[in-house]
C-alpha cells in the first residue's frame, strides 16, 4: 500500500511567494531573488512530505502563478501578441513573458492585455485560460517541469511529476476563432506531451500523474474518444512509465467504463465528493490497476473521520489486494492553508475547535496515520480521533435552537419582493433620477499600505476605536470627495474598514471562527484567509450600517450600501459539512436579510448583495444543477426580498459563464446586476441576448485583475457591443470587480477613462436621437 499525494499549497507558511511575487513586479527583487524563493519553498514542501512518510511526493505542482498557464508555456502556447514582449526590451525574460500572459502588459511602447481568466471547476481557485487559434502549434517551450524535478532529486527525493492531462488542459481552453473544436489539436499536441514523458523518464522519473479532472463532467463521445486515443498513446510510446491518472471535485459516474479500459496503472478518485462511485469502482477496476483512495479531504479543513475512512480502506483491500491500494486526499492540498501549527492565538481559534480541524500539513499525517492503523491494528492513533470527531457532533457551540425555528418558520412570502421589475424600475428611476449609462464601481478601493497598518495596529490594540474610527473618516471622506470630482453617478465607501468581503462579515456573524495564517491562493499573489463557518449562523447586531451612513451623509449622491451575499458567503469559507449546505446557506441569507432592512430603515437608497461565486458553486454535472440553483435563488430572495419597490437592489457575479443558468440569474430577481465582460469581449453578453433578460445590467468594462489602464475608445467599443445586446435604458458602466487589488495611480486613470467613455457614450446616443 502506497501512501499518496496529489499537490501542495505553493504559497509558503507564511506567504512567502506572494510576497517575493508582488516585490519583483515592484522592481524591489532580482529575477535570481524571486527564483531562490521559489526553490526554498518546493525544498521545504518536499521535506514536509518526506518526514510525512509520502510514497508518492508530486513535483510540478509548483507555480508563480497559475499551474494552467505553466503548461501552456511548457507547450507553447503562447498567443501571438506576447510574442514582442521579449524583443521589446533585452532585460525582459521568459519569466516577463509568463507574468505579462497572466497581468497583461504596459510598457517600452507596448500595450497587451491579460489572458483571460476563471474559475477552476467548482473552486475559487482562477485560471488562466489557454488560447487556441487553428493554425495552433505547440513545441517544448519552457525547463520547468525538468528542472523541479531534478531539484528534488538533488535533494534526495524521487517525485512523481504532475501533469496537466491533454485533454483537460484542451478542453479548459477557448478557439479564439470559429472553423474547428480544440480536441482537434490534440495530434499536434501529444508530440510535445511525449517529449515530455522521454525526458523525464531518462531523469528517472517512475511514476508520472496525468490530471484530468475533465472525467467528472458529462463528456460527449469526441471527449471520450480523446481519452483513449492519449493513454493508449502514451502507454505504447512509454509502457515503463507508470501513470497514476488523478480525477476530483466528483465522481466519475458514466464515465467509469471509460476509465477502467484505459491502459494506466493507477487511478485517483475523489471519495469525499462522491462516495457513492465507491462499489460500481470495486467492480470495474481491471486488475492490474491500482486505485488511490482520495479519503482526506483537500477542500475543507476538518479532521478526517477516521473510522469511516478506515471502512473504504479494508473494502478495497479485500477487493483488490493492498498492493493496489494507495491512501491520498481527495485532491491538491492546494486549497487548504498550509499548517494549523501556526494558529496559536485562542482567541480567534478556540481550542475546541481548533482540535477538530486539519490543514495541510495535518492531512498528510492523516494519511500516515490511517496507513499505520490499518497496517499495524493498533488503536492508538484512532482512539483520540474519534473523541475530537464524537466531541464536535455534540458541541452547544454550535447548536443554536433559535436559528432552527427561525429558518423553520420562514413562508414562500418572505422570497418575493411586492412587485415586478417593472413596476419597480419606474419607481427607481423617477426617484434616484440617474443619467443614462450610470457610472459607479463595484465597492471596494485600493488597500493601500497605510490602510492595512492602519487596521492591523487597531487589531494589535495599539489604536483606541475612537482613534482608529476617525482615521477609517479620513479615508473615507478622501474617496467620496474624489468620486464627486470624477463624476461617478453612484457612490461607495470604499470598505476601508473591510479586511476582506467574507471575513469582514464572519466576524461580526455567531458561528464563525477565523484564523492568523490560513491563507489559501485564489489567483496568483492574490491570497485569500477563508473564515471558518462551524456553526449556527447569527446576526447580533448591524454590520454596515454605521459606515453606509456616514459615507451617504458627506455627500448629495446616491451612496452603495455594501453587502456579501449568502451564497458568496458560504462558498468563500471553510463551510461545517455536518448539516446540507443549503442549510448553512439559508441560515446566512437570514443575517443578510436583517443587515439588509437595517439599511433600507437607515436611509439607504441602493444595496448591493455581492453574489460572485455563484456560478463558481453549481455543480459540475448538470442533472445536479437544479437542486443547487433553487436553493442558491431561494437564499438570495431571502435576503433581498423584505425592501419596498423604491429601494434598488445590486448584485454582482464574477467570471460567470451565463448561458446555462440564465433563468436562475433571471430568477433572483436583482434590480441591477453587474458581471465580469472585459476579457471576454462582452461575450457573456450573449447568454443576456438570447434570454431577452429584462432587468438592468452593468456589464464590467475593464480588468481590474491586471495593472494595465485601459483607453477611453476601447470602453466606448466594448459599450457599444454591450449595446446591440441590451437597451441602453438597462446599461449600467463599471468595472469588472472591486478594486481592492489595485494601485491608486492606475485606478484613478482607468475610472476617469471610464467616466469619459460613458459620457461619450450619452452624447453618442443623445445625437442619433
Amino acid at each position: 500500500m502506497l501512501k499518496n499525494n496529489l499537490g501542495y499549497p505553493r504559497i509558503g507558511s507564511h506567504r512567502e511567494l506572494k510576497k517575493a511575487c508582488e516585490s519583483y513586479w515592484a522592481g524591489k527583487i532580482t529575477q535570481n531573488q524571486l527564483l531562490e524563493v521559489g526553490q526554498r519553498i518546493r525544498l521545504q514542501h518536499w521535506q514536509i512530505q518526506q518526514a510525512a512518510g509520502i510514497d508518492l511526493i508530486p513535483s510540478n505542482d509548483f507555480s508563480f502563478y497559475d499551474h494552467v498557464l505553466d503548461m501552456s508555456l511548457s507547450l507553447g502556447a503562447i498567443p501571438e501578441r506576447y510574442q514582442a514582449i521579449l524583443a521589446a526590451n533585452t532585460h525582459n525574460s521568459t519569466l516577463d513573458l509568463y507574468f505579462a500572459m497572466a497581468r497583461g502588459y504596459q510598457k517600452n511602447n507596448l500595450d497587451i492585455k491579460a489572458m483571460e481568466m476563471t474559475k477552476w471547476f467548482d473552486t475559487n481557485y482562477h485560471y488562466i485560460v489557454p488560447e487556441f487559434t487553428q493554425d495552433q502549434t505547440f513545441a517544448l517551450s519552457s525547463e520547468k517541469i525538468f528542472n523541479e524535478f531534478e531539484e528534488a532529486l538533488k535533494a534526495g527525493i524521487l517525485t512523481k511529476p504532475v501533469l496537466l492531462g491533454p485533454v483537460t488542459y484542451l478542453l479548459l481552453g477557448k478557439e479564439k476563432e470559429a472553423g474547428f473544436h480544440r480536441l482537434d489539436l490534440l495530434p499536434r499536441l501529444l508530440p510535445v506531451y511525449f517529449k515530455i514523458l522521454d525526458r523525464l523518464q531518462k531523469a528517472g522519473a517512475v511514476w508520472i500523474q496525468f490530471d484530468e479532472p475533465c472525467l467528472v463532467l458529462d463528456l460527449s463521445y469526441k471527449e471520450k474518444e480523446a481519452l483513449r486515443t492519449v493513454y493508449d498513446a502514451i502507454r505504447q510510446r512509454f509502457p515503463q512509465l507508470k501513470s497514476l491518472l488523478t480525477t476530483y471535485f466528483d465522481g466519475l459516474r458514466d464515465n467509469i467504463l471509460t476509465v477502467s479500459n484505459l491502459p494506466v496503472c493507477a487511478l485517483h478518485v475523489d471519495l469525499v465528493r462522491f462516495p457513492s462511485q465507491f462499489d460500481d469502482l470495486l467492480t470495474a477496476l481491471r486488475e492490474p490497476m491500482s486505485l488511490s483512495l482520495g479519503i482526506i479531504d483537500g477542500r475543507n479543513i476538518w479532521k478526517n473521520d477516521y473510522a469511516q475512512s478506515l471502512l473504504f480502506i479494508k473494502k478495497a483491500v479485500s477487493k483488490l489486494g493492498a498492493h493496489r491500494i494507495m491512501i491520498a486526499p481527495s485532491c491538491s492540498l492546494l486549497h487548504v492553508p498550509c499548517d494549523l501549527e501556526l494558529e496559536k492565538d485562542e482567541s480567534q481559534l478556540p481550542a475546541e475547535i481548533k482540535q477538530w480541524m486539519a490543514f495541510a500539513k495535518q492531512k498528510l499525517n492523516e494519511v500516515k496515520d490511517l496507513y499505520t492503523i490499518f497496517q499495524t491494528n493498533d488503536e492508538t492513533l484512532l482512539v483520540p480521533n474519534q473523541e475530537a470527531i464524537k466531541q464536535r457532533q455534540v458541541s452547544p457551540l454550535i447548536h443554536k435552537p433559535q436559528v432552527k425555528q427561525r429558518l423553520a418558520a420562514l413562508a414562500p412570502s418572505d422570497t418575493v419582493r411586492k412587485s415586478n421589475f417593472e413596476i419597480r424600475q419606474q419607481i427607481q428611476k423617477s426617484l434616484l433620477n440617474l443619467p443614462l449609462f450610470p457610472t459607479t464601481t463595484i465597492g471596494s478601493f485600493p488597500q493601500t499600505d497605510d490602510v492595512r497598518q492602519l487596521r492591523a495596529r487597531f487589531k494589535k490594540g495599539e489604536l483606541t476605536s475612537a482613534d482608529y474610527e476617525k482615521e477609517i473618516e479620513k479615508h473615507l471622506q478622501k474617496a467620496i470627495s474624489w468620486q464627486e470630482a470624477l463624476g461617478l453617478d453612484v457612490l461607495v465607501h470604499g470598505e476601508f474598514e473591510r479586511n476582506d468581503m467574507v471575513e469582514y462579515f464572519g466576524e461580526m456573524l455567531e458561528g464563525y471562527v477565523f484564523t492568523q495564517n490560513g491563507w489559501v491562493q485564489s489567483y496568483g499573489s492574490r491570497c485569500v484567509k477563508p473564515p471558518i463557518l462551524y456553526g449556527d449562523i447569527d446576526r447580533p447586531q448591524p454590520m454596515t450600517v454605521k459606515w453606509a451612513t456616514y459615507a451617504q451623509s458627506l455627500t448629495s449622491r446616491y451612496v452603495k450600501g455594501m453587502l456579501t451575499g449568502p451564497i458568496t458567503l458560504l462558498q468563500w469559507s471553510f463551510v461545517r459539512d455536518d448539516q446540507p449546505r443549503s442549510t448553512t446557506m439559508f441560515q446566512l441569507a437570514l443575517a443578510i436579510r436583517d443587515e439588509v432592512s437595517d439599511l433600507e430603515t437607515a436611509g439607504i437608497k441602493i444595496i448591493q448583495i455581492d453574489e460572485a461565486a455563484l456560478r463558481e458553486g453549481l455543480p459540475l454535472r448538470r442533472s445536479d444543477w437544479k437542486t443547487y440553483l433553487d436553493n442558491a435563488v431561494k437564499a438570495f430572495r431571502i435576503a433581498s426580498s423584505s425592501v419596498d419597490d423604491q429601494t434598488q437592489v445590486h448584485t454582482h457575479m464574477c467570471y460567470s459563464e451565463f448561458n446555462d443558468i440564465i433563468d436562475s440569474i433571471s430568477a433572483m430577481d436583482a434590480d441591477v446586476i453587474t458581471i465580469e465582460t472585459s476579457r471576454s469581449q462582452m461575450e457573456l453578453l450573449d447568454a443576456f441576448k438570447v434570454f431577452a433578460y429584462p432587468n438592468e445590467i452593468g456589464p464590467g468594462v475593464y480588468d481590474i485583475h491586471s495593472p494595465r489602464v485601459p483607453t477611453v475608445e476601447e470602453m466606448v467599443a466594448l459599450l457599444e457591443k454591450a449595446l446591440l445586446v441590451l437597451p441602453a435604458k438597462n446599461l449600467w458602466v463599471n468595472p469588472d470587480c472591486g478594486l481592492k487589488t489595485r494601485k491608486w495611480p492606475e485606478t484613478e486613470l482607468s475610472l476617469k477613462n471610464m467616466v469619459q467613455a460613458a459620457q461619450s457614450l450619452r452624447v453618442s446616443v443623445a445625437q442619433k436621437v
